[in-house]
């Protein structure tokens, strides 16, 4: 396989991980890290169900991958995530000297690596990974949109229960 058909077949992997981040009511995001072909970490959005801020996708995969290999730099690894990293997670895998991130669709709002603060970038960083968006983009991006959609519409439903009930 080629890179292209790497990124494609690791991205799919990272879109089944959202899956269970949906299923748990989480924003269905999944992450993987790859380091010589073999998947070493695994994560999906848990912050909800795990109260914990900090438990994105991207570190989720990050803490049992450096749990894997036995150190906290994963040098040479690359990480396969649904959607562009935050600030937290970009200043994660800067530490942990992850070597690629590729990415499936922009984060407008929140995303660190090429929407906003183009953090890898940055001249102070001491590591800056390589980068690649837009990979399996659609797919990536429809996922999201369908779990706010859904969101906003059990609101809506919420709402006008709470007004029915009130007698409005």
């Amino acid at each position: 396989m080629d890179q292209e058909q790497l990124d494609r077949f690791y991205m799919q992997q990272a879109l089944r991980l959202a899956e269970k981040a949906a299923q748990l009511g989480e924003v269905p995001v999944g992450a993987l890290l790859v380091m010589d072909g073999e998947v070493i970490g695994e994560g999906w959005n848990r912050p909800i169900s795990g109260h914990d801020p900090t438990a994105h996708a991207e570190i989720m995969a990050l803490r049992e991958a450096a749990a894997r290999v036995g150190n906290y730099r994963l040098v040479g690894a690359t990480l396969y995530v649904t959607i562009e990293p935050c600030t937290m997670c970009a200043g994660a895998l800067v530490h942990a000297r992850v070597a690629r991130v590729v990415f499936g669709t922009t984060e407008p709002k929140a995303g660190a690596v090429v929407s906003n603060q183009q953090l890898f970038d940055q001249p102070w960083v001491n590591h800056r990974p390589e980068h690649e968006g837009g990979v399996l983009e659609g797919a990536c991006a429809s996922v999201i949109s369908e779990f706010f959609r859904l969101r906003r519409d059990e609101q809506k439903r919420q709402k006008r229960l709470r007004r029915e009930a009130a007698g409005d």
